[in-house]
């Protein structure tokens, strides 16, 4: 391989060859890329390369380090995955934009400053609005749209907040930057919006769900798990973000419990489980940091295999309604193992890729003496084990029997979620290979009596709470509804601000339009006094008229001003 060539180029300059290839040679193509990466990853060893003057600023393309390295490990397996579901994909444009996307996400994370960071982020932006447009309705042009100006958004406070780090370092480098000063704070609102903190968030709930079937499961990896990479690169240890992570964790659980689209119920676990991870890096030590890196490593893993399952069914069915689907098990069952597997694992059930992750954090959180966090977590893992761990699975592969009779998923998307599920407990049964690629050495073990009895505790209890509001018919029911989250100030208040100061702008400009009309029309009306049709400006006079004019203002002058 290349040396010194970030991985992520691979994946950019694969896919300028998607749209001259077609049938098995593009499938071929889009599964080498991945693994071509990946193998460019191992070889290039830890280190620096890529080293330019830009303008006086110094550029490093690649780095590779123990923090970068898992990021950039389970964004290729995820990239490999994804690519095996999308094999039915005949949209050349939908595999050229994800590859792209996929491939900036993977150079942001190799990405030694800044400068270089800006550019991968923005290109991620940029490339991933198409996997919504892709599906070419009204509602998702919609959602394109208002995706596109929020991560476009990020990009611009991003830059303006390295402009202030430059000017007050005069460094790029990608380091540990902190909220000390007002670029760091600037640039932490960047990362936060992608990493869709509080109130920043909704951008996610109405994007994800209105992407194609396979650009959900792409959009869900890589954005942002990118942002809990810059958090971890640039904040650990910043005290802020762990409220801010609590916040995360508890508040989507409402509104996915009340959620009737059941790929936007995922948005909202999704926000829930990169709560916990903001947490990890808001405690900052190396067991909070390993937590984040391994959580968010099986997050990718579970998050993509519930979407894939949602997709397939989406994909059969033409609907994603918890209010139209039940009893799907009968004819698509692998599906629905699939999605348990995956639901097992959001849970944070024993002998899965979520048990021996989400828990460094909780003890992170306990070492340290953070109680009402640990707390927050706790009632968290409840949460999200009714309205993904539970919720989804029940609601589309049983409960009441819709009557839907469908062909199971096709062997390409089976694989994919085969593989995923299959990771998802092999990591649970035997951690070591994952805790092996961690940040730092990790002296934690998952499988003690007491961390296993309590987590079963809680799981078993949610279990029971949900049977019983389902028995008493306290659960809240599944209807066709639109739930508003955050997004209502910009969809309803925003927007009436937005066309009242139009009209008021079209109005005054209207106004000076016609002022300025006017104006000019007096001026012309004053000037036809002295030079229209046979005024006095206007007559022609001789030579000899001319010069004693210009004599007598000659001689007014040399006596004024004669000294």
């Amino acid at each position: 391989m290349i040396e010194g060539l970030n991985p992520g180029l691979i994946l950019i300059a694969g896919a300028f060859l998607v749209p001259f290839t077609r049938g098995i040679v593009r499938q071929g193509l889009t599964l080498a890329l991945p693994v071509l990466g990946m193998i460019q990853l191992y070889s290039l060893g830890m280190g620096n390369w890529g080293h330019y003057d830009f303008l006086g600023m110094q550029i490093e393309l690649t780095r590779v380090d123990n923090l970068s390295r898992v990021f950039g490990t389970i964004f290729h397996i995820a990239a490999f995955i994804a690519m095996i579901y999308s094999l039915h994909v005949k949209d050349a444009m939908q595999q050229f934009t994800a590859l792209i996307y996929i491939g900036s996400a993977i150079g942001a994370v190799f990405a030694g400053d800044m400068i270089t960071l800006f550019a991968f982020w923005e290109l991620t932006a940029i490339s991933s609005v198409f996997l919504v447009w892709a599906r070419r309705t009204e509602r998702a042009y919609r959602a394109g749209i208002r995706y596109l100006i929020i991560q476009v958004t990020s990009g611009v406070i991003l830059m303006a907040g390295i402009i202030l780090w430059y000017q007050a370092t005069g460094s790029i480098a990608f380091n540990f930057i902190g909220v000390s000063t007002l670029a760091g704070g600037v640039i932490l609102l960047a990362f936060g919006i992608k990493a869709a903190f509080p109130f920043l968030h909704n951008w996610m709930q109405d994007a994800y769900p209105e992407a194609t079937v396979t650009g959900t499961v792409i959009l869900s990896t890589f954005t942002t798990k990118l942002a809990i990479y810059t958090l971890a690169r640039a904040y650990p240890g910043t005290d802020i973000l762990i409220p801010i992570g609590a916040v995360m964790t508890a508040f989507p659980i409402f509104f996915a419990v009340l959620e009737n689209d059941l790929r936007r119920v995922l948005a909202y676990s999704l926000n829930n489980q990169l709560g916990f991870m903001v947490i990890g890096v808001g405690i900052g030590t190396e067991m909070a940091i390993n937590g984040t890196a391994a959580h968010a490593f099986a997050h990718i893993l579970y998050k993509s295999l519930l979407f894939m399952s949602m997709g397939a069914v989406l994909f059969r069915t033409g609907t994603i309604k918890a209010s139209e689907l039940g009893g799907l098990y009968k004819s698509m069952p692998l599906t629905a193992v699939f999605c348990i597997v995956g639901a097992m694992s959001i849970a944070a059930f024993p002998l899965t890729g979520g048990f021996v992750s989400k828990s460094m954090i909780q003890t992170a959180a306990a070492d340290n003496g953070l109680v009402i966090a640990w707390l927050v977590m706790l009632f968290a893992s409840a949460g999200v084990m009714d309205h993904s761990g539970i919720k989804v699975p029940f609601f589309t592969f049983f409960a009441h029997d819709s009557g839907i009779r469908v062909k199971e998923a096709p062997v390409n998307m089976l694989l994919a979620m085969g593989i995923t599920a299959f990771l998802c407990i092999g990591i649970g049964v035997y951690p070591d290979p994952l805790y092996a690629i961690l940040p730092f050495k990790v002296d934690y073990h998952p499988y003690s009596a007491g961390h296993v009895i309590t987590q079963l505790q809680l799981l078993l209890f949610s279990v029971l709470a949900f049977a019983l509001l389902v028995r008493f018919k306290i659960y809240p029911p599944e209807l066709r509804s639109t739930n508003l989250d955050f997004d209502w100030f910009y969809r309803k208040p925003l927007k009436a601000l937005a066309i009242t100061t139009g009209r008021l702008i079209g109005k005054v400009w209207d106004w000076v339009g016609a002022t300025g009309t006017a104006i000019i029309d007096r001026i012309i009306r004053l000037s036809d006094i002295t030079h229209g049709d046979g005024r006095l400006m206007a007559r022609s006079v001789s030579s000899g008229a001319a010069i004693s004019v210009i004599l007598v203002i000659f001689g007014i002058v040399t006596v004024l001003f004669y000294r």
